[in-house]
């Protein structure tokens, strides 16, 4: 069974100030695209059962209904926000956007497993091209300072309350509508987005070209490995593993030839050259694979052994959510106005590793509140401050001509840990649960969760010891006089 971006800008008069009361509305644009686009990760986590029986789904193509948008998301952000540097931000946002919608609704009608798959890549490809250009735009929309600062809190909570809020509303959607809802539910969002995409402020453009060999080579080698790494858990390492192995480490070291031998790489050279922030997109891939994967055991753990309905599944989120939008919003900005990024980032991973401990006790028999609960809100606590910490780090110091790219690397490292996160973790699992059988099945299936929790915290570990080794251990000046760098994620 499974468990499943050198070139010149063209220069561009500076924009005016807006009046507060546009820039609010802007950030409220912003603010709904990034939580729209983060939350598709999760959504439809809750509804998985339900579309397996309405649609006949195996175990593998059930997985592959999370792990498709993940990949066609991480692998085409850099792509998107190049594009957006090059033709425009405000307009290749909204194609983004419409492109989105169209996926939504293709999978909300699907009639077949496959067809469902196809759409969730597109939903991906869509999500890729506007989730970068949804940051470049706050840069260009909200004058450095407080009011980018503020905007940026907000923006870096969205992008780790989302996968939560997913959840939430999946379950809601599921239980008293349909598990098509979950599709259906981003067409009014995208639209209303869409309609206040006006009130942003367009930027300079860049001269140059899209890397659209290098996306390819990157997405279908990612492809490749997470498909190698789910066929794995279920087949062993066969032939067609070995292949998919084989198809994935070439297609990723085509990538980086190209990449260096490009004029215009998806990665302009000089946004790696700073060593915290190749720490920052490190630390966000590792949170990544551990964090989709834990959303995807507890569901598992709640519908099939617990026997939860779906609604009760996304409510049983709420401490999660609490924990989150409580460290994003509130405690990790607080933080960092008094600490080093360094220092934020190792409490919340620190934080982060007792809530995975924390989980592995679950049973199949237990109190909710003795696990599943209070462990939720210190996992939620911890990964919001590092959200936060991350993302002011990752989009700090970079050339206004490089926004584009930039902005799409830590969200690229985000969905790209989040598919080989789960692909792995769910594997290793399905190995532990087939060796407990046979035997009882809710005591086999919790075990193999319990072990996907550990190995989940032994990721926040790795990541713990990056944060320690490449962010720097003082405060940067102007984080000491209020100011932020150009938010380009």
């Amino acid at each position: 069974m499974s468990l499943q971006d050198r070139t010149q800008a063209v220069p561009k008069a500076a924009a005016p100030p807006q009046q507060d009361g546009k820039l609010g509305l802007a950030l409220l644009v912003i603010a709904a695209a990034q939580l729209m686009l983060v939350l598709d990760n999760t959504i439809v986590t809750v509804a998985l059962p339900s579309m397996q029986s309405a649609l006949g789904l195996s175990e593998s193509s059930l997985g592959w209904i999370v792990t498709a948008y993940a990949l066609a998301f991480g692998g085409l952000l850099l792509a998107g926000g190049r594009a957006g540097d090059l033709f425009g931000r405000r307009r290749v946002f909204r194609i983004g956007l419409i492109l989105f919608t169209g996926a939504s609704l293709l999978g909300g009608l699907a009639q077949s497993g496959e067809l469902l798959i196809i759409a969730r890549v597109i939903q991906g490809a869509g999500a890729a091209i506007a989730a970068p250009t949804a940051l470049s735009l706050l840069a260009t929309t909200f004058p450095a300072g407080p009011a980018r600062n503020k905007a940026l809190g907000v923006y870096g909570a969205m992008g780790g309350l989302g996968s939560v809020v997913g959840l939430l509303l999946g379950g809601a959607l599921t239980e008293y509508l349909s598990w098509r809802w979950v599709m259906f539910v981003n067409i009014p969002i995208a639209l209303a987005v869409l309609i206040g995409t006006g009130v942003l402020v367009e930027g300079g453009r860049e001269r140059g070209k899209v890397d659209f060999l290098g996306a390819l080579t990157a997405t279908l080698g990612f492809g490749s490995l997470v498909y190698a790494i789910n066929r794995a858990g279920d087949k062993g390492f066969d032939s067609v593993t070995v292949i998919g192995l084989g198809a994935a480490l070439v297609l990723l070291l085509a990538f980086v030839l190209i990449q260096r031998s490009s004029s215009t790489p998806m990665i302009p050279r000089g946004v790696l050259a700073d060593r915290s922030r190749v720490g920052a997109n490190l630390i966000m891939l590792l949170v990544g694979a551990g964090m989709l994967a834990t959303f995807y055991f507890l569901t598992l753990y709640m519908q099939v052994v617990k026997g939860y309905a779906p609604m009760i599944t996304g409510v049983a989120y709420l401490p999660f959510a609490l924990g989150m939008g409580i460290a994003a919003g509130g405690i990790g900005p607080q933080l960092l106005a008094r600490m080093s990024e360094r220092t934020v980032v190792a409490i919340g991973l620190l934080i982060g590793i007792l809530g995975m401990v924390w989980f592995s006790f679950i049973k199949p028999g237990q109190n909710p509140w003795a696990v599943l609960l209070p462990a939720q809100l210190v996992a939620g606590l911890g990964l919001g401050s590092v959200f936060v910490a991350v993302t002011i780090v990752s989009v700090r110091g970079v050339e206004p001509q490089a926004t584009g790219a930039a902005s799409g690397l830590v969200n690229t490292a985000q969905q790209i840990g989040g598919a080989i996160g789960l692909a792995g973790l769910a594997a290793a699992a399905t190995a532990i649960t087939d060796h407990e059988l046979p035997g009882n099945m809710p005591h086999a299936l919790t075990t193999g969760y319990s072990y996907g929790f550990l190995l989940g915290g032994a990721l926040y570990l790795v990541a713990l010891i990056v944060a320690l080794t490449t962010l720097p251990a003082t405060a940067p000046q102007h984080h000491q006089e209020g100011e932020a760098a150009p938010a380009t994620l």
